[in-house]
């Protein structure tokens, strides 16, 4: 079985650390668990307090579940779930011994209606979702407070970095529910500060998810036309 490998952007990394006083950049293979005990351990040596943790690191699969090879589907588990279980691992013990924190799960809309030209990846986000919502009753009365944040199509560079597959060209046509990355970071901030349970942003994604729940049938005839044929 041939490995998949998954590379960051370190230099875009770097970019933004120069413009940021105090910051602090660790490379690491966040699938890898001695990179995350690492990050978590430079990270507390550093400012001797983590107050926020923002699990974001993700990648995509335009792949039929049916068609992908098994290397891929555990490549994009690796990065979609158990990487941010195995930050949450190291980080809480730290926050429930200062006796407060956010921990900040990055999912998606697709992780709350599935997508069909990205199946794994809203099977992976489903995941995340369901990790937050039982890891908030874990912590209840500890202090720390778990925010689960379901953006819509994000405008980065996610649709050129996925492991295989290509995005449909009726999806790519119409990406509803679009954000800039500011926007979605903007909406991670109000989730911190106001302590929200689930954010999803543009808020108009709600509208989506409720659909979905109360016409299901509707919602599949539309995501199949959006999807179309292989």
């Amino acid at each position: 079985m041939e490995a998949v490998h998954i590379l960051g952007r370190v230099d875009r990394l770097q970019q933004v650390a120069a413009a940021l006083p105090d910051s602090l950049v660790v490379p690491a293979d966040l699938t890898k668990s001695e990179d995350v005990a690492r990050v978590a351990a430079e990270a507390l040596a550093r400012y001797g307090r983590i107050d926020v943790l923002v699990n974001n690191a993700g990648v995509g699969l335009y792949l039929p579940c049916w068609r992908l090879e098994p290397a891929q589907a555990r490549a994009l588990m690796e990065v979609n779930f158990f990487a941010p279980l195995e930050l949450l691992r190291r980080i809480v013990p730290a926050m429930q011994r200062q006796g407060s924190g956010t921990l900040v799960n990055v999912s998606s809309v697709a992780g709350q209606v599935s997508l069909p030209w990205l199946t794994l990846y809203s099977a992976s986000k489903a995941a995340l979702n369901h990790l937050s919502d039982g890891l908030r009753v874990e912590l209840r009365g500890t202090g720390i407070r778990v925010v689960a944040v379901c953006p819509g199509y994000v405008r980065t560079g996610f649709p050129q970095h996925v492991l295989a597959g290509a995005i449909p060209q009726g999806v790519a046509r119409r990406r509803h529910l679009t954000i800039t990355a500011d926007q979605c970071a903007e909406a991670i901030v109000e989730g911190v500060v106001k302590g929200k349970r689930t954010v999803v942003t543009p808020r108009l994604g709600w509208l989506f998810v409720w659909a979905a729940r109360l016409f299901p049938a509707t919602i599949d005839g539309v995501l199949a036309g959006l999807r179309g044929e292989d």
